[in-house]
């Protein structure tokens, strides 16, 4: 896997990460923040895609090296949220202080409170569950639990986690957001070209071994730095990229088009 950063001017790779097929997207992340503070390339901005965020990445970016890091959260995946009905993590609301939460129908937790026992960093600390005696006789039961013996469990992040999260989420609603984050298009289209420009072939290791990969990956992208750089006009602003295939086609049969398709979304 290659993690590459673009930095000013023709979209020039500044960092490249090998890590191995298995790893997450996440665990690379804290590394490429903490080489570009070193070099002195830090940015104010990281766009990335949706397997680099998460709550404590988007802190830890802005506590330790003052990035915003842009890019979708995950969203809700309980059922209640994926069908669009019923009682979502949303509709409770939760007092941090006394460590309760209020149902929709107006019931507060009685029951226990605290972490569920994972050896997940980024689990939630604060998992609260009402009783059977609160849940069972309640005549929308049907809309938070499908469980006939259990009760309803809520888990929330920390405090701040959870602020955050609501922010990011409201943003990313906005025109704004979606403006600012169409720039990735760039850094998508660097990818692939590593993929499939020019014979660059990095889809396929010419070495065995992880250090042999990086050392591959890392001429793969001077050699994309240098074509360019060629191709860069000094003299007034970088030329746009070509339109792809599939753009041409649009073009030639008269189908308007975004500048980002995911303006779209």
């Amino acid at each position: 896997m290659t993690e590459t950063c673009s930095g000013d001017g023709p979209n020039v790779i500044t960092d490249v990460a090998t890590m191995p097929a298995t790893s997450a997207d996440t665990e690379v992340l804290p590394s490429i923040h903490n080489r570009l503070a070193h070099r002195g390339l830090r940015p104010d901005q990281h766009l990335v895609d949706g397997g680099y965020t998460s709550l404590p990445h988007l802190e830890q970016a802005e506590r330790e090296h003052r990035i915003t890091l842009v890019g979708p959260l995950p969203a809700n995946s309980t059922r209640q949220h994926r069908r669009g009905e019923g009682f979502a993590r949303d509709d409770f609301r939760i007092d941090f202080d006394r460590r309760e939460v209020t149902c929709p129908q107006g019931q507060t937790s009685a029951g226990r409170h605290g972490p569920y026992p994972t050896s997940s960093p980024t689990a939630a600390p604060l998992i609260v569950a009402f009783t059977k005696s609160q849940c069972q006789p309640c005549p929308v039961r049907a809309k938070c639990t499908t469980s006939r013996d259990s009760a309803r469990t809520v888990g929330f992040p920390p405090r701040e986690l959870l602020e955050l999260q609501l922010r990011n989420r409201a943003e990313q609603q906005e025109p704004d957001w979606h403006k600012r984050y169409a720039v990735r298009s760039g850094i998508e289209g660097t990818i692939c070209e590593f993929a499939h420009g020019h014979g660059h072939g990095m889809r396929r290791c010419r070495s065995r071994g992880q250090a042999k990969a990086h050392l591959q990956h890392v001429l793969t992208a001077l050699a994309v730095n240098i074509e360019r750089l060629s191709r860069q006009s000094w003299d007034g602003p970088a030329p746009p990229r070509p339109p792809t295939a599939f753009q041409d086609y649009l073009d030639q049969h008269g189908v308007p088009r975004l500048r980002s398709w995911r303006a779209a979304s």
